[in-house]
């Protein structure tokens, strides 16, 4: 029988993949992940089954790996910032 990872284990790997998710530079990137992060996890909240939850920590574990890779390859490659998302002031020479 497998035992159910802890709520402060699924916890902190919620807010890992979150983190992670936040880290896409690209704005549309960045914005599907935190909420299929978020639509994800709010459907495992009341599960009790420890085989069930074990199975979904493992598979979420082995994501979090993959989305770590692709923000890094994102910001290595993100382009221009869209309108809908804020804009840095443009700063001028004598400005520190």
């Amino acid at each position: 029988m497998a035992t159910a990872p802890t709520k402060q284990s699924i916890l902190h790997l919620y807010h890992s993949m979150l983190k992670t998710s936040q880290s896409f530079s690209s704005y549309n990137f960045r914005t599907y992940f935190v909420r299929r992060t978020k639509s994800t996890f709010r459907e495992i909240q009341n599960e009790t089954d420890p085989a069930k939850l074990s199975a979904f920590y493992s598979e979420k574990a082995k994501e979090l790996a993959v989305l770590k890779r692709s923000a890094i390859v994102n910001q290595l490659y993100g382009g221009w910032r869209l309108v809908v998302e804020e804009q840095k002031p443009e700063r001028e020479r004598g400005d520190t």
